[in-house]
């Protein structure tokens, strides 16, 4: 089974998108298997992290900014990709080194994620965009 999320996003954000993926698995009445995700943009990531304080996204995306901030910042001037603006290059660095594609085991029909843990789309850019996340369920083989 595949499905495609789409996302609308307004700057750089966690987007939670575990109970689109819950509601998704619940509705196609799958028990068990593997469910594999993958953002289909550049730009963004996808995430496995801790949903119950949204201090940790915040510090999350505040590190990430310290590691690629913008790239009319000082210490970003070997950038040469702008073509964008200067976000642009900062946002390709930040989805090198996070994931870009996710696999969960299902059991029941419901994924195996741990009690704090949720699943999110991170926006790397700052000017609105609709992302797309495909979802591939497998189901085991008896």
């Amino acid at each position: 089974m595949i499905h495609q999320l789409t996302i609308d996003t307004h700057g750089p954000a966690c987007h939670e998108i575990t109970g689109q993926l819950a509601d998704w698995l619940e509705g196609s009445r799958v028990r068990d298997g593997l469910l594999t995700l993958m953002i289909r943009h550049t730009s963004a990531s996808l995430l496995i992290q801790e949903n119950a304080d949204p201090e940790v996204q915040d510090d999350l995306l505040a590190w990430l900014d310290r590691l690629a901030p913008p790239a009319d910042h000082p210490s970003m001037g070997w950038i040469t990709h702008r073509y964008e603006g200067p976000d642009d290059m900062p946002a390709h660095l930040k989805a090198a080194i996070l994931p870009v594609s996710l696999q969960i085991p299902v059991a029941g029909g419901r994924m195996m994620l741990g009690r704090w843990q949720g699943v999110y789309l991170v926006e790397h850019r700052r000017t609105p965009h609709q992302r797309q996340v495909t979802a591939l369920f497998q189901p085991v083989q008896d």
